[in-house]
Order: structure tokens, then C-alpha cells, then sequence
């Protein structure tokens, strides 16, 4: 996603002369309790709200961990339909792939200025056990989500994991959160994004979070690498069809965590390599790790300005990119930990703070959920 907002500036006339305001981008927000208790959405709403100018109304959305706890080892898709036709045409599909054990439309309120949503469902699905006699459970929805966002014309998956789900769409954050009635949902993961776009299109598929399986990513920036990263993940099996560089940072986590099986702070480290002349300083083993993935991931390296917040099952993360061009605050309080882009949308929900910092450019801060967390 494309967020410099040197090429929307709001303008005012003085007599004297012309002020050009420039909000720098994208708002982010993350909330985590790593001992697992689930905060309604209201509480990440009003995060989000805190950052209004950073957006334009062209996207908003939210990821939510822990919604779905009577149905966590089902797949929850969300889906989103331009018409009837790719809504049946897909559900002719899935009768064919998934086992669908319940399907309804997402719970939304018309009333609070949203226009032309798509046709909004979700489906708890399973898979069955005949068709992965040669492919792992995970594998095989990862391709079946690549299927439908490239073949179904009009048909696009906003998520696909267990426990979770994504609420997208065209708009500022805030009203996409009540347009989705995020209040009736409680979550121990919030992740939160209010778009700026500049030269991406903004539409209902191209609103973030970008998700695949459990991850979900928000992003601001610019992925000035999409090209490199959209072919090697290519090599992967991965489609890449929503028309906005964020959406390889999903992938690149997938590729990396779930399937080479990296820990997490190797994968951070494929994604936000030390420059060469950083590697060179370092102690024998940490430099021998360094180079070792910068040139087997070299592929994997994300350039440009970006600040992201990354969400899955097991916890949340925060990085920016290598010389930190994004804004990026973290704070804790008791067991919570937060992320935005400005730590006035912490304070605004968390006052009284144990700590906050700024994080290191291309140094993670790496939330985890406790073990006995479901």
C-alpha cells in the first residue's frame, strides 16, 4: 500500500500565502493480551479514531483474534462478492473442496454512511480428510484461497484462518468498524489500519488487513520491492491479485514461518536485513546467520519506507523498515502490549503505561501469547 501523503496534501489559503498540511500516511494500531482476555472492539475503534487524519476515507479495517472460540478448529472465511453470480460460483466450488459446516451473511449496520459494500459472507469450513493424502491440511486452503481470488471472477477471500477473522472495506476506519458492529465482537489480538492511498486504487479488497490462513498484516508505506517479492513468491505457488504491494508481506510470513519453518526473528530478519556494512561488525555466529539469509532470502527483502503490524495465532508483531522512514511506538501495561503509529492512540485507550518506547528501525517487537492461551 501506497502511503506518502505528499500527493494529497490538504491546502488552505492565507492572504499571505499557501500551508500545505502533510499527515505522513497511514494510521496502524495493535492491541495484545498475552494472557489471552478478549476486549471488545470498541476499545480498538477508539485507537484508531485517535489517528483520523492520517487516513482519506478510502480504506479502514481491523483483524480479530480469539472472535470465533465455539468454532476455532473450523476455518472461518470472510468473504466478499461484487454479485450473486461470483457468491454462487464460489459456493459451487467450495461444495467441491471444503466441507461447509455453517454459512450467513457477516453481521453489518447499514446506517453510518458506508455505501456500495460488496455482498458480505462468511463460511466456517473443513477440510476433508480425502484430499490430503499428499498435501498438509494447511497447504491445501492456502491453495484453495489463491484458487478463488484468482479464478472466481468477482470473488475474494478478506480472510481464511481459525479463530480470527478480518473487517475491511472503503471508508475511515472508525465507521468500517461500526459498519461491521466490531462492539459485538472480543478479541485478546486487535490489529487496526486507516488507509491513505496515493497509487494504489482504493477498494473494498484493497482495504487492510492482508491475510492468508492465520496472518493478517497493516501496513504503512511503500513496498518499493513488490516486484522482486511478487516473482519469488511466485516460484511458491502464491497469487498475488489485490492490486497493493501489502498484500506480499502476508505471504513472505507464510512462506517463511509456516512452510521453511523459520523462528520468527530469523523470519524478521529476512524481511529487514542489517546492511552488509552492519553484518561486517558483527560477533562471528551472528555474522555467519546474516549473511547465510541474506543470500539464501535475498529475494524476501523488503525495500522502502514501511511501519507494519503482523497478527496470527500465536501472538502480534511490529517492524519497521531498516532506517525506520514510518512512524512506530510500542507501550506495555500489565499484560498488554501495544503498537500505532502514534502514541497518542495508545494513550488514548491506555492513560497510565508501565512503559513506551520507539522501536530500533529494522528491529521487531515480538508479542507472544501464553501457552495455555486457546
Amino acid at each position: 500500500m501506497k502511503c506518502d501523503s505528499l500527493m494529497n496534501p490538504e491546502v488552505f489559503k492565507t492572504s499571505e500565502r499557501v500551508h500545505q498540511r502533510i499527515p505522513s500516511g497511514c494510521a496502524i494500531s495493535g492491541m495484545m493480551s498475552e494472557e489471552g482476555r478478549r476486549i471488545d472492539g470498541r476499545v480498538i475503534i477508539k485507537s484508531i479514531a485517535c489517528m483520523h487524519d492520517r487516513s482519506n476515507g478510502l480504506g479502514g479495517g481491523f483483524a480479530a483474534y480469539g472472535i470465533y472460540p465455539k468454532r476455532k478448529h473450523q476455518y472461518a472465511f470472510h468473504m466478499m462478492y461484487d454479485n450473486m453470480e461470483a457468491k454462487e460460483a464460489t459456493e459451487e466450488l467450495f461444495k467441491d473442496i471444503f466441507n461447509v459446516d455453517m454459512d450467513e451473511p457477516i453481521p453489518t449496520h447499514r446506517e453510518n454512511g458506508i455505501s456500495n459494500p460488496p455482498l458480505l459472507w462468511r463460511y466456517f469450513l473443513e477440510v476433508p480428510e480425502n484430499k490430503l493424502e499428499f498435501i498438509s491440511e494447511r497447504d491445501y486452503v492456502m491453495k484453495m484461497v489463491m484458487r478463488v481470488n484468482s479464478e472466481v471472477e468477482g470473488a475474494f477471500v478478506s480472510s481464511s484462518g481459525k479463530n480470527m477473522g478480518a473487517f475491511k472495506g472503503v471508508g475511515y476506519p472508525e465507521d468500517i468498524g461500526k459498519f461491521y458492529k466490531l462492539e459485538d465482537y472480543s478479541a485478546y489480538i486487535w490489529t487496526a489500519h486507516g488507509r491513505f492511498p496515493t497509487n494504489t486504487p482504493g477498494w473494498w479488497g484493497g482495504a487492510h488487513p492482508f491475510t492468508l490462513l492465520d496472518w493478517s498484516v497493516v501496513h504503512n508505506g511503500e513496498i518499493s520491492s513488490y516486484g522482486i517479492n511478487k516473482r519469488y513468491l511466485e516460484m511458491y505457488g502464491y497469487r498475488l491479485e489485490l492490486r497493493t504491494d501489502t498484500e506480499v508481506i502476508a505471504y513472505l510470513f507464510d512462506l517463511l514461518v509456516r512452510r521453511h519453518k523459520l523462528p520468527i526473528d530469523k523470519a524478521v530478519m529476512s524481511l529487514a536485513s542489517p546492511f552488509w556494512k552492519d553484518i561486517d561488525r558483527m560477533e562471528p555466529e551472528q555474522k555467519k546467520i546474516a549473511t547465510a539469509i541474506r543470500q539464501v532470502y535475498g529475494s524476501t527483502l523488503l525495500n522502502g519506507p514501511f511501519s507494519i503490524i503482523l497478527g496470527h495465532s500465536r501472538g502480534m508483531i511490529g517492524l519497521n523498515d531498516r532506517i525506520k522512514l514510518r512512524p512506530m511506538t510500542a507501550a506495555r501495561k500489565d499484560d498488554m502490549l501495544y503498537m500505532a503509529s502514534e502514541e497518542s492512540a495508545i494513550r488514548e485507550i491506555a492513560p497510565d503505561l508501565d512503559e513506551v518506547w520507539s522501536p530500533r528501525a529494522g528491529t521487531a517487537v515480538i508479542g507472544t501469547l501464553k501457552a495455555e492461551v486457546e
